[in-house]
């Protein structure tokens, strides 16, 4: 079945901009998410989801009570939820296989929602901007297309995205939403930054950089967060990046250099540091092949439990 708004199929062989004029209630929200300030998410309760990982979980959850991404330029972060059973996800989804993701993200939630007798699947979208290569315009085409191709019903409901999450400062295009979060309880989506984006941050940005695809990283049931085990080889010319000067980094390692948050080569620099330090994660990160895992202590933090180095 289609993917919807206001009950009516979206038509997809019109250009956005004719779906934004089409209905004009897309534009006010998006316009309201974007007058809102971002707010500073602490760790308590948080799960922190990065670039080509996904976390579902339900309002039943005593550990997450927030899902949350943040450091999107081209990349989107999409929020599925299902009204009846509160069972909530959320990814952030750079283009490297949409079509495959959708439906990952779609058979998680449906997977908390099948004994559900009422509610409705509904999707927001956040992210991106004009960039000149046109890469979030892409994504969002993509995007669209493919819960379109979903066996259920998709209820589009926020709609920021590219044009709609764009300003212009010295002739240079820069998203206006880089973050957001959701609370998986009230429901509530708000734009979002995070002090704190672990556990394992390296070796997740390490597992992105080394062609990831998308992971689900949030056993709900358990309420326990699984990194890994994952495992690449050497990467190429680690050595001579690390060498490389901030700008070089930036046009080289950005899909948007214009538009990237001030951290974003210290946390490249990060990441690359410990492929350096990681040729063969098999031996030093996960030699018994099992991931490493974490639950929410008193203080509502994660607190490994099990397996791993580092």
């Amino acid at each position: 079945m289609p993917l919807l708004i206001n009950d009516e199929r979206i038509d997809l062989a019109r250009p956005t901009r004719d779906m934004i004029r089409a209905y004009p209630h897309l534009e006010e929200k998006a316009k309201l998410l974007r007058s809102q300030p971002a707010h500073t998410v602490e760790p308590k309760g948080l799960l922190y989801v990065k670039q080509r990982e996904f976390a579902v979980t339900t309002p039943k959850d005593g550990s997450v009570s927030i899902l949350g991404s943040d450091d999107a330029t081209t990349c989107h972060i999409v929020v599925l939820r299902h009204t009846g059973s509160g069972a909530t996800c959320l990814t952030h989804c750079d283009g490297s296989d949409t079509e495959a993701e959708v439906s990952l993200i779609m058979s998680s939630v449906k997977s908390f929602s099948d004994s559900t007798g009422y509610g409705r699947l509904e999707v927001h979208l956040v992210g991106g901007f004009n960039d000149d290569r046109q890469l979030s315009q892409k994504l969002t085409n993509q995007l669209l297309r493919a819960f379109d191709l979903q066996p259920d019903d998709v209820h589009l409901v926020t709609f920021c995205v590219t044009e709609l999450n764009d300003r212009v400062e010295k002739d240079i295009h820069f998203p206006i939403i880089y973050g957001i979060a959701v609370n998986v309880k009230t429901a509530e989506i708000f734009p979002a930054t995070f002090p704190e984006k672990g556990p394992d941050e390296d070796l997740r940005s390490a597992h992105v950089l080394t062609g990831a695809t998308l992971t689900n990283i949030y056993d709900a049931k358990m309420e326990q967060l699984h990194i890994g085990p994952y495992f690449w080889t050497p990467f190429a010319h680690v050595d001579f990046w690390l060498e490389q000067d901030d700008e070089q980094i930036l046009q080289n390692l950005s899909t948007s250099p214009l538009a990237e948050p001030p951290h974003f080569v210290s946390h490249i620099r990060s990441t690359l540091a410990f492929l350096k330090e990681h040729p063969f994660p098999s031996h030093s990160l996960f030699p018994d092949r099992k991931p490493r895992i974490y639950r929410k202590n008193e203080e509502g933090l994660w607190q490994q439990v099990r397996s791993g180095k580092i």
